[in-house]
């Protein structure tokens, strides 16, 4: 019996021979034990007999747990996950969790205080032995998981990261695993617990653990770490789950992130300055889930400042100056995108295979603004060149443009000879364009009917925007608002406000900003002065109240911008209304409104002018 001290008895009861390093031939020498009758006799007496034997049962129980994480991994490397399960259910997991965090805790201090003793810690676990538990527990959680019992091995797995944090709660100290493999079973831990979670359908636990992988220093890799912070951004974007900081990760400041999309976006901000700064290798799939985040949040200048950080070589210069392009056309800067495709269609990459996309969206862009409608015949001239090669498909597109760009071209020709041609080129390549697209372009439709009424073809206007409308099953904003102005044009003002409260019952809130004020515009041509205020009223107040949401969101700049100036127009036609009334100190009230929002405007100065001195 083991209560029975006697050389000869221990002696009888001796187990197979160990292993040198085995956890029990640690232990007895850590108590300065010996196998020898003579050392018992001379170091205890008989008060001692039941501290020996608690010590010698500790030691051959866990000797006992070392042979089953043994014979454990034996069996999950043959494949047998069944065999490995059984073997690692007879480890009393949790009787040796305790003792497993106070030997982490006391062989990480003793380890800091640089004792060169690695035996005088008595009852104490070596690293050695608790490696080879913690790794029995890892592959009872992979075994578990070859089976497909996923929220078990989720549970398994947690325990080696429980165990270690518990152990470490200010993080795993440098150089801990040049003695053992206690950080490499935990770092596997760390990345198998999150893909575990995500296997057993639980999205909370998956960023959870992400979380607990991130927000001490566990001495992952740079690459490895960035991995985890590229998974935790995937699985907050597109997860479909909105998971809280918890409290001691909440920190009061303009840093915090206050929703999944912030946090997945400042985790990509920070592997996208990794990989400026060359700490990571490159990853297109980061600045893929950058780009989607910040557009669908609106922060395109932000995006444009990052894709600029972007190393030279990793894309082509006419690609980064596309991607650029967009960036700043989206942010509402179209001069400034207008600039990089020019670059990008330049003299510069003409010993280069010519950037097609660079030169359709040069054209669209260009037919915006008709100040560049010049420019833009030259591009969407070279679009129609380039197709004719490659992109048979966009064909229709290139002459729409050239359609549109010849309309504005014509409305800022000076010489009425130029016009005229310009009408006429504007017109063919629309109708071409047309043909083209089988008639099933709903945009060429639009853009056929537009240039019709401008100039004067109303009949054929009308009929080009009810064709584009049973295009639209009648959801289009602008589709209303030309066939408003097209029945408007026909001196046929009450059908054409018909026309746009049947509208308003369809639209967005944008959308309906600018039909309220086509609304308040067909009334005052219907001399109905107080209808268009009561309308005007309704406009500013919708205005005012979305004021608050722009405040809140920060981004979108460009639309709220929009409607700033709709808000400046609407006071200006307020102004007016009143004058024409000889309500002059309403005009004045209206026109300081509108100088509060753009004090130089023309319009504003122009009615200031109208008003009679007081």
């Amino acid at each position: 019996m083991l209560c029975a001290c006697s050389g000869e008895q221990f002696k009888f009861e001796e187990a197979p021979p160990r292993s040198p390093d085995s956890l029990a031939t640690r232990d007895f020498s850590a108590s300065g034990l010996s196998s020898r009758t003579g050392d018992w006799e001379s170091k205890f007496d008989e008060t001692q007999v039941e501290d020996v034997e608690s010590t010698l049962k500790e030691a051959l129980s866990l000797n006992y747990e070392e042979a089953r994480a043994l014979l454990g991994r034996l069996e999950y490397q043959r494949g047998n996950f069944d065999a490995a399960l059984q073997v690692f259910e007879g480890i009393d997991i949790r009787a040796l969790t305790p003792r497993m965090i106070r030997a982490i805790a006391e062989r990480t201090k003793q380890r800091k205080s640089r004792s060169k003793v690695d035996n005088v810690l008595p009852n104490v676990m070596s690293m050695h032995s608790v490696s080879l538990i913690l790794e029995a527990i890892l592959l009872k959680s992979k075994s578990s998981e070859e089976l497909g019992r996923y929220t078990e091995a989720a549970k398994e797995c947690r325990i080696v990261v429980d165990t270690v944090e518990s152990a470490l709660p200010n993080g795993m100290p440098e150089g801990i695993g040049e003695d053992c493999k206690l950080q490499e079973m935990f770092h596997e831990a760390l990345e198998l617990l999150p893909n575990l979670w995500m296997k057993a359908g639980l999205l909370d636990e998956v960023v959870t653990a992400y979380r607990r992988a991130l927000v001490k220093p566990w001495n992952l890799e740079p690459q490895r770490l960035a991995c985890v912070q590229k998974d935790l951004a995937t699985t907050l974007l597109y997860g479909g789950v909105e998971v809280n900081l918890p409290p001691q990760l909440q920190v009061n400041g303009i840093t915090t992130p206050m929703s999944g999309t912030e946090e997945a976006i400042l985790l990509l901000l920070i592997l996208s300055g990794k990989m400026a700064l060359q700490e990571i290798d490159w990853d297109p799939e980061i600045m893929d889930h950058l780009t989607f985040s910040l557009s669908v949040t609106g922060m395109f200048e932000s995006l444009a400042d990052h894709v600029e950080k972007i190393l030279p070589g990793v894309h082509d210069r006419a690609e980064q100056w596309y991607f650029l392009a967009l960036c700043y056309s989206a942010a509402g800067q179209n001069e400034v995108a207008l600039n990089l495709l020019r670059k990008a269609c330049g003299s510069s990459e003409a010993k280069h295979r010519p950037h097609f996309p660079s030169f359709l969206f040069g054209a669209k862009l260009c037919s915006l603004n008709p100040n560049h409608a010049r420019e833009g015949i030259k591009f969407s001239q070279e679009v129609i060149d380039l197709v004719k090669h490659q992109n048979e498909h966009f064909l229709s597109q290139g002459q729409k443009f050239l359609g549109i760009c010849h309309g504005a071209a014509a409305r800022i020709s000076v010489l009425d000879s130029e016009r005229i041609i310009f009408q006429k080129e504007s017109l063919k390549f629309l109708k071409d364009a047309a043909l083209n697209g089988n008639n099933n372009d709903p945009e060429v439709m639009l853009t056929l009917g537009l240039e019709n009424a401008i100039q004067r073809n109303l009949n054929a206007a009308y009929d080009n925007i009810m064709m584009y409308s049973d295009m639209m099953a009648g959801s289009s904003r602008r589709g209303w608002q030309l066939l408003a102005l097209t029945v408007s044009a026909q001196q046929r003002f009450q059908d054409a406000e018909t026309i746009v409260d049947f509208a308003l019952d369809e639209a967005g809130d944008i959308d309906q900003l600018e039909l309220l004020r086509l609304k308040a515009v067909l009334q005052i041509t219907q001399q109905q002065p107080k209808q268009a205020i009561e309308t005007y009223r309704i406009l500013l107040a919708v205005i005012e109240a979305r004021k608050e949401h722009w405040l809140q969101a920060k981004t979108f700049r460009h639309e709220a911008l929009t409607e700033q100036k709709l808000e400046m127009e609407a006071w200006q036609d307020l102004a007016t209304i009143y004058a024409d009334l000889c309500s002059f100190l309403d005009a004045k009230a209206c026109v300081d409104k509108s100088q509060s929002i753009e004090f130089f405007s023309p319009r504003s100065w122009h009615i200031t002018g109208m008003e009679p001195d007081t």
